[in-house]
This record gives structure tokens, sequence and C-alpha cells, in this order.
């Protein structure tokens, strides 16, 4: 029995995006070739001595856990300069579609390994943090930051922006070579349709691999919950009784971690709705929408951002566990697990839901 989701399936015939949405990859590489030249600029301007290097030692307070911190400018700069280099020509030449057998392989291979280092390796927690967050951070832009934080210039520093900016230029790397490796190979840039169609696209087949997909992501958050819950009821699993001890002493901070444990939780359900009907069509309690068509992006647009800033706060915590304290970062391990489930869940969703491409026209 294929189930609801794939029945449902059928009254879809509506374009795959908008018109602009659909000329995307023919300004990809040039969008990546411009953030080379900028990042590589300011990477030229940190090794001649330059200030705002920002992976550079500073207080705690004002530090992040990026793989590249602390280092020297003096040691880096010449490197984020020279990759920088290197972007702005392969971008271009990617956006032009340009390249020999062996000249698409190394093309690939450094807009692949970029669009990893870039989005996933250099990153810490911090993209999670904001978005888990960013509710409250709207709020302290009107009411301020409470306790001994300055404002959010204390919570938005430039060693985490840097991290952002970094975050986006893997973003843009990815969708660059993803659009150059679709138009070297003859398929449409837009869908990826064009060649032989893969049994493992096939609805039937994508709501089978959806399936392990979404439960791999939900069993993925369960660690971190469980541990915080203990935390909050006073058992401290994975970590010392000084610790437990101090987090009590310092409300709310077990509130928090009770908090970030139940929306944990809630986010691993909500992922059920990308293999359930309710995840394409309206369900009745939500009175004013029941019955009506869910539009793709609705569940696609939340889901692909909370897997893509999943993975780099799952790969830092790798680098940071404390074998005494293991349950401080040991859990968080499992976000990476969980980014990459949840993107193969989303995927699956998007094969299934896609309808007409409005740029080749194929269903």
């Amino acid at each position: 029995m294929a189930g609801p989701a794939i029945a449902e399936r059928k009254i879809e015939d509506t374009p795959t995006g908008c018109q602009w949405w659909s000329r995307w990859p023919d300004r990809a590489g040039y969008f990546a070739a411009l953030w080379s030249l900028l990042y590589g600029a300011a990477g030229l301007y940190w090794a001649l001595g330059g200030d705002g290097y920002p992976f550079a030692r500073v207080v705690d307070d004002r530090s992040a856990a990026s793989l590249l911190e602390p280092s020297r400018a003096d040691g880096v700069g010449p490197v984020i300069a020279a990759v920088g280099a290197a972007g702005v020509v392969a971008g271009v030449l990617m956006a032009r579609g340009w390249g020999t057998p062996r000249a698409r392989t190394w093309m690939l291979g450094f807009g692949w390994a970029s669009a990893c280092t870039f989005a996933f390796l250099i990153p810490d927690y911090s993209l999670l943090g904001l978005l888990v967050f960013s509710p409250l951070l709207v709020v302290f832009a009107f009411t301020g930051v409470p306790g001994p934080q300055d404002g959010l210039g204390d919570v938005l520093y430039w060693h985490r922006g840097n991290l952002i900016i970094v975050f986006v230029g893997g973003l843009l790397w990815a969708v660059a070579t993803l659009a150059y490796q679709l138009r070297t190979k003859g398929l449409c840039v837009s869908c990826g349709r064009g060649g032989r169609t893969a049994s493992w696209t096939a609805p039937e087949a994508t709501l089978r691999w959806g399936r392990w997909a979404v439960f791999t992501a939900t069993a993925s958050s369960v660690p971190y919950d469980v541990t915080r819950l203990a935390w909050y009821f006073g058992w401290p699993l994975g970590i010392t009784e000084d610790f437990l001890q101090e987090m009590q002493n310092t409300p709310p901070m077990l509130e928090i971690g009770l908090g970030l444990g139940l929306a944990s939780t809630a986010g691993g359900l909500l992922t059920h709705g990308l293999i359930s009907r309710w995840g394409e069509i309206w369900p009745r309690w939500v009175w004013w929408k029941a019955g009506k068509r869910i539009h793709p992006a609705t569940a696609i647009v939340p889901a692909g951002v909370v897997a893509l800033v999943l993975i780099p706060a799952g790969l830092m915590n790798i680098r940071h566990i404390d074998t005494e304290m293991w349950a401080t970062n040991g859990p968080g391990v499992f976000w990476a697990v969980w980014g990459l489930a949840l993107g193969a869940a989303t995927f699956g969703y998007w094969l299934r839901r896609r309808g007409r491409c409005s740029r080749c026209g194929r269903h």
C-alpha cells in the first residue's frame, strides 16, 4: 500500500517554483565567485596585518568554537586569500558551463570541498543557537538583553557573525556546484530531470527510504532530550555533581535546557509530516486551512534550514567531548546525523511533491 502521501501526489500538477527561482542556476556561479572575491580580499587584508581577524584568540565570552579558532592571521590569512582567488576563477567558469572532462572533475571537487568546508567544518553551533533563540533575539532588540550583557552586540559579536558569513559562502558554493554538475551532464539545472529516471526517485521509493530517514532523524534527538530532562529533575547524567549544583544555582540554566530538550522532541515529531498525509494536506486541527493543499515550501524551507544548521553543530561537538562531562557535548554529536537524515527526508518530500518544471516543462 503506497499510503496517503502517494495518493495525494496525484492531485498536483503545479510548476516547480516560480519563474525567478527557476533562473537561479544561471547566476549561482557568479554569486559564489563574488563571495570568494570579497572573503579572499579580507583574508589578504588580515594576512597583511589588518584589524578584525575573526579567528584570533579572544576572551572566552567572545570566542567561538570554530575549527580555525584560535589561529594566527599570518598563517590562515594567505590561505583564505589563495582559496578566494581560486574560487573567483572556478565560480566564473562554472557559471559559463566551461570545462573539459578532466577540468570538470577538478572543478566539481573544488566546489564540493569548498561547500562542505565553509558550510559544515568551519562553523560551530552558533547558527543553530541563533535559529533556536531567534524569537528571543527579536524581543531583546526592543527590550534589551537581560543580565550582564551589554545589548545584542554581546550576543551577535564579530567572531560569531563571521561564521554566518562563512556558512553563507558554503551554501553559495553548494548551489553553484550543483548547477554546474547538472548543466554539464545535460540535465535540467532547475529540477534535475532529463536523463533516465532513477528508480529511487519514484514516489513509492522516496516514501520508503524517506521513512527510514525520518525515524533516524527522530531517534538522533533522543540522547540530548534525555540528558536535559535528567538534569532538570536532579540526576547528573553524564556530568559531575558539582556542575549540576552550579546549574541549579544559576537560574534559568536548567529551565533553558529543559525547554531546548522539549523543543528538540517536538521537532522530531514534526519531522513525521514529511512522510504523512498531514504534511501534504492541512489537518482538521488547523481549522482555517483544513483540507487545503500545503505548499511544498511550507515544509521544505524550515526543514531544510534546520537540517543545514544541525550538521556543523554536530561536527563541532565531536571536537569538544569531555570524557568526564560527556553529556555536555556528547549528545550533540548526533545532531550531525539528525541533520543528514532530516535533509534526506526533506529531499524525498521534495521529490514526491515536485510538479511540472517551469524551466524544462518535464513532469
